[in-house]
């Protein structure tokens, strides 16, 4: 994850978390996305949700002794489909539709004068989003899949690029892997959220 973050009424700061800075303050993510078909119409729906929690002490400890930062981001997305390519191997789908953000910090003052004050900044957007998704089967066993969104309202703009190689262990159920990249330029009076968040994933999908 990388931008520019500010919160608290404080200056901007530049942002730049690899795999292991995000994961040593880890306390919980997921990542999931299911859609419903009916002929040539469908409905999409993702979750993306993370929250991190790190502390640093304070020297001599005598205002404080250290000070706590719990941070949540979540991103839940509705799309409308309409299939403009639909064929037996090869689908594509016209895509529109809403993408919420919400982003939660709290700072916590721990031990000394100022044990015990906490402090919260939040905001919640709204986005509308439209683009493209699609897969492509290779064979009988290796397909391709992928998304291309963009749009704005709440925020100034967001985007979500993502391409997966999947494979088709039975008919219900297939595991993917791929790369997704997402990015919001979101700014509300000091608030600002700034962000591309990217990476490998890796995952399964199953049909009922």
């Amino acid at each position: 994850m990388s931008g520019t973050v500010a919160s608290f009424g404080a200056a901007p700061v530049d942002v730049d978390m690899d795999f292991s800075d995000i994961f040593g303050d880890l306390d919980f993510s997921i990542m999931a996305a299911g859609e419903a078909r009916y002929g040539r119409f469908s409905l999409t729906m993702d979750l993306l949700y993370l929250k991190l929690s790190t502390s640093e002490t304070t020297p001599r400890g005598i205002l404080l002794s250290s000070v706590g930062l719990d941070s949540t981001m979540t991103e839940v997305s509705a799309l409308a489909g309409y299939s403009v390519l639909d064929l037996p191997n090869a689908r594509v789908d016209a895509v529109l539709g809403a993408r919420l953000w919400s982003v939660d910090n709290a700072l916590s003052f721990n031990g000394g004068l100022l044990g015990g004050r906490i402090f919260k900044d939040s905001a919640t957007w709204v986005d509308a989003m439209g683009g493209l998704k699609g897969r492509v089967d290779l064979s009988d066993r290796f397909y391709l899949t992928g998304t291309a969104l963009a749009g704005g309202g709440g925020s100034n703009f967001g985007w979500d690029l993502m391409g997966g190689l999947g494979y088709q262990v039975t008919d219900r159920f297939s595991a993917v892997a791929g790369y997704r990249a997402m990015g919001v330029d979101y700014q509300d009076g000091p608030f600002e959220f700034d962000v591309t968040i990217k990476g490998p994933i890796i995952g399964a999908s199953f049909k009922f």
